[in-house]
């Protein structure tokens, strides 16, 4: 199979030109080969080098530099052979052929200049092991010794070594499959499959970085849910996600069952993702339940309850972003965010939407509103298509209602139009309960309508509030000094 008319990407005619003029081997490899192949969009293209990957990085950048005025920064990483940079929107990376070979109970190879043969043997599965030529000789070739375009057709992931010894090399390679799997939406090989089981444990010898990076390229798949399914059948899930396994199961008692929040969980996943929801969203979606195994509780005759499990959940997520090393900034508070008011937009579209419960929503969600409502969508996940009709019809109402407020109130992020500094500067009282309880009841009046969201308005209702609280002030200011 000859590839050339694939090879669209301008920096393939670079590497040729350059490879010729200095009589270098060099070979496009690995999964930009797989998706030439499928016609699936990559941004990564990996060349292989007989010889020093360095020098040919080097040398295609200056090539880049005489042809644009503009050479891209390399970096190179000598103790591994290879160097990378990036051209426009992809990133390119060059690297040596070479060989690895393990002694037994080491994980660390030994690392010897190879052939393109040893290159691609190294290689964790068939799809990822071909190559295609960047020579002037056989440009565009595909070099495929594992039948790996065999199993891009019958859709399968599989090790072509010893799946058993690929896997204890290294364990991240199960995670690998599971991960390709849910991204092309491929079945695992039985005998590769079966391996992952049987080295199920030996995913503790990773480290979480390495862990939450394919965690995070597992949740970005088009169907996340059939990447965790395959964690869960081959029992690497509970190894590092116990607080998602404890989702899994039905009880029954009396005759009342709860669903299944597991594959609840998993069906929300996949709805959020179907909608276009980023990462983090699609992180709120795993966490949004995290909390029912703790808070679950039957009561008769309601029968299962789960109260507070959105407050709780909320409260779990630090701990759930430390554990896995993901980042404890503005990302983890939106999940935070979005956990514990997942159920609010729901509540709303349960009863009647009143415009003080809207303004309360739009107050909290702030800009995540947006986000909100797609979470809180994708959380409709009942059998019964009237009661599901029923909440999609109600959420068109609640999408309105929030359009409409806030072109009239401005409520979104609102910060109130007296401060707490105003408060104390006007009554001349340090910090103290009766400021906290003036700033509490202009805030309710606001959300609830009975005042603008005005300073004028603000700061009259302040002034009888002190009244009413007894606070000395100088003589009434009826009109509010400019903020």
């Amino acid at each position: 199979m000859n590839l050339k008319d694939k090879l669209l990407h301008p920096i393939f005619p670079l590497i040729r030109h350059i490879a010729e003029r200095e009589a270098i081997p060099v070979y496009v490899v690995g999964g930009y080969v797989r998706d030439l192949i499928i016609n699936r969009p990559s941004n990564d293209i990996d060349c292989t080098v007989m010889g020093d990957g360095i020098c040919l990085g080097r040398e295609t950048c200056q090539e880049i530099g005489l042809r644009t005025g503009s050479p891209p920064s390399l970096q190179e990483f000598k103790q591994f052979g290879t160097c990378k940079f990036q051209y426009e929107t992809t990133e390119i990376e060059f690297v040596g052929m070479r060989k690895e070979t393990y002694t037994q109970g080491s994980r660390k190879p030994h690392v010897e200049a190879g052939t393109l043969e040893d290159d691609l043997h190294r290689r964790d599965f068939s799809i990822n092991a071909m190559a295609v030529s960047l020579n002037k000789d056989g440009y565009g070739e595909l070099i495929d010794p594992f039948n790996g375009t065999e199993d891009l057709e019958r859709q399968i992931i599989r090790s072509h070594r010893d799946p058993d010894q690929s896997f204890v090399e290294d364990p991240l390679r199960m995670l690998r499959a599971i991960r390709f799997a849910s991204q092309l939406y491929f079945d695992i090989d039985p005998d590769t499959f079966d391996a992952i089981v049987h080295n199920a444990n030996e995913i503790k010898n990773l480290s979480t970085e390495r862990i939450t990076e394919e965690l995070n390229k597992l949740i970005l798949s088009p169907k996340p849910s059939y990447g965790f399914k395959l964690l869960d059948a081959a029992g690497l899930l509970k190894m590092f996600f116990p607080e998602l396994v404890a989702l899994k199961g039905v009880e029954t008692r009396n005759g009342k069952a709860h669903k299944d929040n597991f594959e609840h969980t998993l069906e929300v996943l996949d709805h959020v993702a179907y909608a276009g929801g980023g990462l983090w969203l699609r992180w709120a979606a795993l966490l949004h339940d995290i909390a029912k195994p703790k808070t679950k509780h039957f009561e008769e005759p309601k029968g299962w309850t789960f109260h507070a499990h959105e407050y709780i959940g909320a409260k779990m997520v630090p701990g759930i972003f430390k554990r896995f090393k993901l980042p404890l900034d503005d990302n983890m508070r939106f999940v935070q965010k979005m956990v514990e008011l997942h159920l609010r937009p729901i509540i709303l579209a349960e009863d009647i939407v009143t415009d003080s419960a809207v303004r309360r929503l739009l107050f909290e969600a702030g800009d995540d509103i947006g986000s909100l409502m797609m979470l809180a969508k994708a959380d409709i996940t009942s059998k019964n298509r009237e009661k599901v009709a029923r909440y999609r019809n109600n959420f068109i109402v609640v999408e309105r209602k929030l359009k409409e407020i806030e072109e009239k109130d401005r409520i979104r992020n609102f910060q109130p139009p007296v401060s707490g500094q105003d408060i104390m500067e006007y009554f001349a009282i340090p910090p103290c309960r009766e400021v906290g309880l003036i700033k509490d009841q202009l805030k309710d009046a606001i959300l609830d309508g009975v005042i603008g969201n005005d300073r004028q308005e603000a700061w009259d209702m302040m002034l009888r509030l002190g009244a009413e609280l007894g606070l000395k002030a100088p003589e009434p200011t009826l009109k509010a000094p400019e903020a």
